[in-house]
């Protein structure tokens, strides 16, 4: 790995505008994105990975291996949010809101992070299949249900029946357009994606600028503001990835996974969501910190995944493997 494609996710405009928005806020400009447009743009970002997710699902194809992994993303995705809520209670302090926000980071997935992993993974010579894509796809959304579960279930008045919280929580807007989109994604398939590719496959980088740009505006302000971001905190945005990225290559590793795809599934089950989750936690949970959440999965969990961690988890593959 040489320097240049260690800072190349550095130099990405993406990461860039996030960058531009928290300096903006730190500088106490009045730079700002209205709420209608922030809205629509989570709306946005949440149907194109959801939609794309199902195409890639569609593509794969379905057979032993892949069902294992598909079902090893799916259980780590429901199950790491209440590992991390425990550890956020417990350790960081957090109320339950926060810790649940924080948690479904913790679950889901950073796109990003992935595409890093498999470049520097099939640089040393652990080629990456390709349904791994689907199994980023069907992580994206378990987590959030976990994370608004722990985070709503005290908030339930003791009156509230089991099937008003299950409505709340399977009902929710960002649940539905996640769901409801990579459904969509797979039955429309890579030739019905075709007809509407330019609007969700184009336009989204671009997008995902923006979004991040008012969500580096949204992080500063309230880190500033609150203070909110602990030393445990930040110690926790580190240790978590190591031991979530330690199980999920465990457990590729026990289902016969190769080593590429038991390390991805390491880098998978490590990475925090920057994108799809902040989106729906802005819907979902409005009342949480994006001060505390996306300053731990983005400014803290991201860089220390790219630097260190990708080449933690192969590590951790191949020695499984007996490499």
């Amino acid at each position: 790995m040489d320097a240049s494609t260690l800072l190349a996710p550095f130099t990405s405009p993406i990461i860039l505008f996030f960058v531009l928005g928290a300096i903006a806020s730190a500088l106490r400009s009045d730079l700002a994105i209205p709420e209608a447009i922030a809205k629509g743009m989570s709306l946005y970002l949440m149907a194109a990975i959801g939609l794309k997710g199902g195409v890639a699902v569609a593509k794969s194809g379905i057979d032993a291996t892949v069902a294992a992994a598909l079902c090893a993303g799916l259980l780590l995705s429901l199950l790491l949010p209440f590992l991390a809520y425990a550890v956020l209670r417990a350790i960081g302090r957090l109320d339950k809101v926060n810790a649940g926000a924080v948690a479904a980071h913790y679950g889901s997935v950073s796109v990003v992070t992935y595409v890093t992993a498999t470049e520097l993974l099939g640089a040393s010579g652990l080629v990456v299949a390709g349904f791994m894509v689907a199994v980023l796809a069907v992580m994206e959304t378990p987590a959030i249900l976990s994370g608004l579960f722990l985070a709503r279930r005290g908030a339930q008045s003791a009156s509230a029946s089991r099937g008003a919280m299950l409505h709340e929580l399977f009902l929710n807007a960002s649940v539905v357009l996640l769901l409801g989109s990579f459904a969509i994604g797979v039955i429309a398939g890579p030739e019905g994606f075709e007809e509407v590719k330019p609007l969700f496959e184009s336009g989204f980088k671009g997008v995902l600028c923006l979004f991040l740009l008012d969500m580096g505006l949204i992080a500063a302000r309230r880190l500033i503001d609150s203070r909110a971001l602990t030393v445990r905190l930040a110690a926790l945005a580190i240790a978590l990835p190591l031991v979530n990225g330690a199980l999920a290559v465990a457990l590729g590793t026990a289902l016969g996974l190769s080593v590429a795809d038991a390390a991805a599934l390491g880098v998978l089950g490590a990475s925090a969501s920057y994108i799809a989750v902040p989106a729906a936690m802005r819907l979902a949970l409005p009342e949480a910190d994006p001060g505390v959440y996306l300053t731990m999965s983005l400014s803290i969990t991201f860089p220390f995944n790219v630097v260190f961690g990708i080449a933690i988890y192969a590590a951790m593959a191949r020695a499984l493997a007996g490499m």
